[in-house]
């Protein structure tokens, strides 16, 4: 870190007075954050103009408006009030209320407002629109929840219908993952809550618990000031629009919870921190059968023990670990095959059509609508921060600023892998989420005399998205 920029202290409390005036290093820092969120502006426009050349010339993106899974819709509905009344109320009284409330308040404040803001945003579109016909459309796993009146035959037989080809292949959907994600559904449906607003309902009220589970480990890895800073960012989370209603909020959710029992478990911040590693290995597990994709979760989750400074978490996180894999292998599904056959599947459909060469730097477009200008900004103080913090990590003494640095480069180093897979080529607003939920703790690192203009600039995002695109989750 240069000496003229620093990152300001966390520990420092909101400010509820008239401000001090920023020295010398914080305008210039000021300065180089406006610079990093323009770049992502170019980013974005760059992904548009090339986009629509691209697909008014052959339709090889397969998207209607790059690089976004969306098309061209002004519009507004029953949610819009209610989606700006949560957006003012989060920017003028979030951060005094993040600073303030006792923690466990703070939590269950984090899961409500979050919650409201997934669904003020869905119901824009309308209850039935916006949530309950999202998951029953021809590619979604309700359409399978028919076919597994004897799960037992299901999932001996699930690989059997992965690619297209063979006749009873899977909808898009339920092919694109391991059938943990199906099961959930087919759960829900046996529980009496079939259909699709309840398997909605199910998305949303999970997919806002995944805001609380960070604050959790970022207060457990990089203590309570810098998890309060980080709160009203983690609910404003543009990908929101995204979470309200799509499976991958839910999966975002069990993803995160893992990583905050791993915290807890690693940091000994709980009573019981064997079953808390225990309960953040059987996640793992459950993780890993939800989405292919997300056995990358496992980079935060090594980040948690590399910043605790400790493996003792590791056997029993290991042994819950091998619970959900153990059932379903013994139940007759083979996830290595499962995984194979996707791939084939993959590039059976768009996965085959749609350019590398785009969607390469273009899904990084999309990360960027999703998790909003403020975490660009807060990424650019993440790059500043992490070489001292590397440093910092191998003498025991990282500050806080830089624990939340380690930790974000480690869910971003888990994206650019999926990215570079070729296995994420556009729908990454969506399909990123687990990953893009670590990235918004950035935003921390920012001054507290600008937080509410970042928070305003989150939520501009989203409502802009939300009311001129139809975005199809």
């Amino acid at each position: 870190m240069t000496t003229e920029e620093r990152v300001e202290d966390p520990r420092a409390p909101e400010a509820t007075g008239p401000a001090h005036p920023a020295g010398p290093g914080e305008r210039v820092a000021r300065r180089r954050d406006l610079i990093a969120t323009g770049g992502g502006v170019l980013l974005i426009v760059a992904a548009v103009l090339v986009g629509r050349a691209v697909q008014d010339r052959d339709g090889s993106l397969q998207v209607q408006w790059p690089p976004l899974l969306a098309s061209w819709d002004p519009h507004t509905g029953p949610g819009t009030p209610a989606a700006v009344a949560v957006a003012v109320a989060v920017i003028a009284y979030g951060p005094g209320l993040a600073a303030r409330l006792p923690w466990r308040r703070l939590l269950l404040t984090c899961w409500t407002a979050s919650l409201a803001w997934i669904l003020s945003l869905a119901l824009i579109e309308g209850w039935y629109r916006g949530v309950a016909r999202r998951l029953t459309t021809k590619h979604e796993y309700l359409r399978a929840v028919d076919r597994f009146d004897d799960v037992g035959a299901a999932l001996r037989g699930f690989t059997d219908h992965i690619v297209i080809g063979p006749p009873g292949n899977w909808p898009a959907h339920v092919a694109g993952h391991p059938p943990g994600a199906t099961l959930t559904f087919v759960g829900l449906d046996r529980a009496g809550l079939g259909g699709g607003a309840w398997a909605g309902a199910w998305c949303i009220v999970l997919g806002g618990s995944a805001a609380v589970a960070a604050l959790i480990a970022l207060r457990a890895l990089a203590g309570v000031e810098i998890a309060r800073r980080a709160a009203p960012f983690l609910v404003l989370a543009p990908f929101a629009v995204w979470a309200g209603t799509s499976a991958d909020a839910y999966f975002a959710a069990v993803a995160a919870w893992s990583v905050a029992l791993l915290a807890l478990a690693a940091t000994r911040t709980t009573r019981f921190p064997s079953a808390a590693a225990l309960g953040a290995g059987l996640l793992f597990g459950l993780t890993c059968y939800l989405s292919y994709g997300l056995t990358l979760i496992a980079a935060p989750l090594l980040a948690v023990l590399v910043l605790a400074r400790t493996a003792r978490p590791a056997g029993p996180f290991l042994l819950g670990a091998l619970v959900v894999p153990a059932a379903f292998t013994l139940a007759g599904f083979n996830w290595w095959e499962g995984y194979h056959l996707l791939v084939e599947r993959y590039y059976q459909g768009a996965g085959g059509t749609r350019p590398f060469s785009y969607w390469v730097w273009g899904n990084l477009a999309c990360a960027t609508l999703a998790a909003g200008l403020a975490t660009v900004a807060g990424m650019r103080r993440v790059a500043v921060t992490v070489p001292s913090a590397v440093r910092a990590l191998r003498t025991g003494t990282p500050s806080p600023a830089q624990r939340t640095a380690l930790l974000v480069l480690a869910a971003l180093l888990a994206l650019l892998v999926a990215d570079l897979s070729g296995m994420s080529k556009a729908e990454t607003e969506r399909i990123w989420q687990p990953f893009l939920l670590w990235l918004l703790p950035a935003a921390a690192l920012l001054p507290a005399r600008n937080r509410r203009g970042w928070l305003a600039a989150q939520a501009l995002v989203a409502l802009l998205v939300n009311h001129l695109l139809w975005t199809g989750w």
